[in-house]
């Protein structure tokens, strides 16, 4: 079993010492500690630090950090990292929040961590909700905009013109901005004869 340390700061002017010096004093080798200077707008798996990390990681080890939210840029995010590393059979223990699954009341912490984490999605979701409602109660459209009809009509007869003169439904298709489905699709909506493959 090896102690493996993980430390993260949100900007190059952080300095991430008392994170380093709190791994060292659980038994991590200065060697084994990795590290990322990155804000929190990527998920943790994404990150070059914790990425090295889990590739290095094996079976039996467990990965120390300062506390859990170094793991993650949300509670969601820590969670989804912690099962990332239980289901590789590496486990995690935060030293100043006192969370090791290992024990009776880590395993509670991290109950507590899953309930709190699905609560965040729900809000997030809500507050998703929410402004979709808003916007859309204030004339904003989704989806894909309208096809102008005038101008499915023109590409449609290129296509169709150059189809004519012996070009691939795929080579025709491609000089109006089309795939060949978006080809075939407009062509079957016109009742247009189909060209000879």
């Amino acid at each position: 079993m090896r102690l493996l340390g993980y430390t993260r700061v949100s900007t190059a002017g952080q300095d991430p010492a008392l994170q380093i010096e709190a791994v060292l004093a659980e038994g991590v080798e200065r060697r084994d500690i990795f590290s990322d200077v990155t804000s929190g707008t990527k998920d943790a798996i994404h990150r070059p630090g914790m990425k090295s990390l889990l590739s290095y990681a094996q079976a039996g080890d467990t990965v120390v950090v300062w506390r859990v939210d170094r793991l993650g840029r949300s509670l969601v995010d820590v969670l989804n990292t912690v099962n990332l590393l239980r289901e590789r059979e590496v486990s995690i223990r935060s030293v100043s929040d006192g969370i090791n699954p290992d024990t009776t009341s880590g395993r509670l912490m991290l109950g507590m961590l899953a309930t709190l984490a699905e609560y965040e999605r729900e809000l997030i979701a809500e507050r998703v909700n929410a402004g979709i409602a808003a916007a859309k109660a204030q004339g904003t459209k989704f989806g894909r905009p309208p096809v102008d009809p005038e101008v499915v009509s023109q590409k449609l007869s290129i296509v169709v013109d150059e189809r004519a003169k012996g070009r691939s439904a795929e080579q025709a298709a491609r000089l109006v901005g089309w795939s060949r489905a978006t080809f075939y699709r407009h062509l079957q909506r016109s009742r247009l004869p189909h060209p000879p493959e």
